[in-house]
């Protein structure tokens, strides 16, 4: 229940209090008074859409604050939300609108905590429900309806609602993992085929020494170079063992080294050292000449293994380009790709068991949609009679309204679509109510449609703006009824122009417009003073106040006829709130 409302700079409101009650509460003035304002700053606090006008002229910040009387199930909500309690029966939610550069801003509090969007949506849904003829609209969204319909039809439908969208969660996972795998099938055979083709390219090379490649090089090298290495193998064996001239070869001069060194050795024997060394060095000259000798002599030309050579260093360097850039890279990756290979050939699950899967969860979320449907076929069987008993004391007596469903494709809202269909008149077919209701038929339905969720539904505070407008007489009485009917299971805050409603009230608000001067004693250029237009409301706690407002709107001024009247309409409406409590 909203029980205090505060609003600061909004729209025509410099500053303003108001402290509603249990039961039906009415704001009642002058067309343009401003009382729309207020329910604009109740949706304003709960997260309703703002822009800069509603932020008082020649100001920059707004504030609206609203408190409700809490509940155990709310503050449970509220701490999910992580948002402490002020205390176990009260929960205060404000907004601040500012406005800097041009840009409008603002900020929701919960409790003093700030919130998103998303909380206060949340929030919003468990204190108010705003109803306006401008709801037309959503009586023709099919899923508005289906929701409306399955709250009507209680806890049963709920949980199998409940069920169904756990059904659809399960289907949906099951066929986004098929979908994934035919991707992936599709993405596996394409790199299956890619991976064949270069395993059998990099096999068919005979990949393994990831050396060859230098190696080759350095062959290529000396099979290039075969008669340069033959004339020098034999000018350093020359220059080391045996000459062709007369000069002396390194052994030559080893051994004439080796025959001065004995003799010195024959005087001083530290020497022996010195000529041990000679004589290694000599065995080791000798045996450099014989290898390097021998290597001269098997050296001979062979341009077949040179070409061979030369084919195989293009094919290696080709395939470095390709796959490495070093033959040590390529082996790696042919031994990856072989891996991969495997790993593809060897598929985890077959689409086969996924559409099956597929089709498992399918065939359960039909037969839950279907019994979801049997369900909302009685709930909507009830509502249409509940509907049409609550319609006929508001002057519909031959109205015809039924709850058509109409199959669709499973959703996780049911494989339902719902339209409410509507005749107002006797012989004319049933049609969509959102496409042939008059306002005043609208207004109508809505507050019937409310007074049959007026026990199932858990919303604290019900506001109507103006349900009332286009009807009159006997209907506007027995409208003034239906609000004081769902004022006994909810808070009811309505504002209306009809005198009957008004007098149905438990607490009655009158809303005017005042002009003041914006500052005591400040002129303008002109030298008059600078005015400004205020709303005020006024609390019509007496039954002189009370009188004289019901006058108004019923004869436009106080006459003794039209304050007859409103009295008469005071003790009408005292005298049914006692025959609805059974005084």
């Amino acid at each position: 229940m909203l029980s205090l409302l505060q609003i600061e700079n909004f729209a025509l409101i410099d500053k303003l209090e108001l402290e509603f009650g249990l039961g039906l509460n009415v704001l009642t003035g002058e067309t343009g008074a401003g009382k729309s304002i207020i329910l604009d700053a109740i949706d304003a606090v709960l997260g309703g859409k703002v822009s800069s006008r509603v932020v008082r002229t020649g100001t920059s910040r707004a504030m609206v604050e609203a408190t409700f009387s809490s509940n155990s199930a709310l503050v449970a909500w509220l701490t999910e939300q992580e948002i402490d309690p002020i205390d176990e029966n009260t929960v205060v939610i404000s907004r601040e609108i500012t406005i800097s550069s041009g840009k409008v801003r603002s900020r929701s509090r919960v409790n003093g905590v700030l919130v998103n969007q998303q909380v206060m949506s949340g929030l919003r849904d468990r204190l108010v429900e705003i109803t306006a003829q401008g709801q037309t609209v959503l009586v023709g969204q099919s899923a508005q309806i289906r929701d409306w319909l399955d709250v009507y039809g209680g806890e049963s439908l709920l949980q199998q609602r409940q069920e169904v969208a756990t059904a659809f969660s399960a289907y949906q996972q099951a066929h986004q993992t098929l979908e994934k795998r035919r991707t992936s099938e599709r993405e596996r055979l394409q790199q299956l085929d890619l991976l064949s083709y270069q395993v059998k390219e990099l096999g068919d090379i005979n990949l393994s020494d990831p050396d060859e490649l230098e190696q080759l090089q350095q062959e290529h090298q000396r099979l290039n170079h075969v008669v340069e290495l033959q004339q020098m193998s034999y000018k350093v064996y020359q220059a080391l063992y045996q000459n062709d001239d007369e000069t002396p070869t390194a052994t030559d001069l080893l051994g004439d080294s080796e025959v001065t060194l004995s003799d010195m050795v024959e005087y001083d024997s530290q020497l022996q050292t010195l000529l041990d060394l000679v004589r290694d060095a000599q065995a080791t000259v000798a045996e450099v000449a014989r290898q390097i000798n021998a290597y001269g002599e098997s050296l001979e030309a062979d341009p077949q293994r040179l070409e061979e050579v030369e084919e195989r260093i293009r094919e290696l360097k080709q395939i470095c380009r390709k796959y490495g850039p070093t033959l040590a890279e390529v082996i790696d990756y042919y031994q990856r790709i072989q891996a991969e290979l495997a790993e593809l050939n060897d598929s985890e699950q077959s689409i086969e068991s996924l559409e099956t899967q597929e089709a498992e969860c399918l065939a359960k979320l039909t037969q839950a949609c279907h019994q979801l449907s049997q369900l909302r076929r009685t709930a909507a069987a009830k509502l249409e009679a509940k509907l049409i008993r609550e319609l006929k004391p508001l002057a519909m007596e031959k109205v015809q309204f039924q709850v058509e469903i109409v199959p669709t494709f499973p959703t996780a809202a049911g494989a339902d679509k719902i339209t409410f269909m509507f005749s107002p008149n006797p012989g004319e077919p049933l049609q969509p109510l959102s496409e042939i209701a008059s306002g005043g038929e609208m207004s109508r339905f809505l507050l019937a449609l409310k007074a049959c969720f007026s026990q199932a539904d858990a919303t604290g505070t019900l506001v109507f703006d103006e349900i009332d407008v286009g009807v009159s007489g006997r209907v506007a009485q027995a409208i003034a009824e239906k609000l004081h009917q769902l004022s006994q299971f909810h808070q009811v805050l309505c504002v209306t122009h009809q005198p009957l409603v008004a007098a149905m009230a438990d607490r009655h608000f009158r809303v005017d417009k005042q002009v003041i001067n914006k500052v005591k004693g400040k002129k303008e250029h002109n030298g008059h003073p600078e005015e400004r237009t205020v709303v005020r409301i006024t609390t019509l706690d007496n039954l002189t106040k009370r009188r004289e407002e019901l006058a108004q709107l019923a004869g436009g001024k106080s006459a003794q006829e039209a304050i007859a009247f409103a009295e008469s309409l005071l003790t009408q409406a005292a005298n049914h709130r006692r025959k609805s409590v059974g005084v």
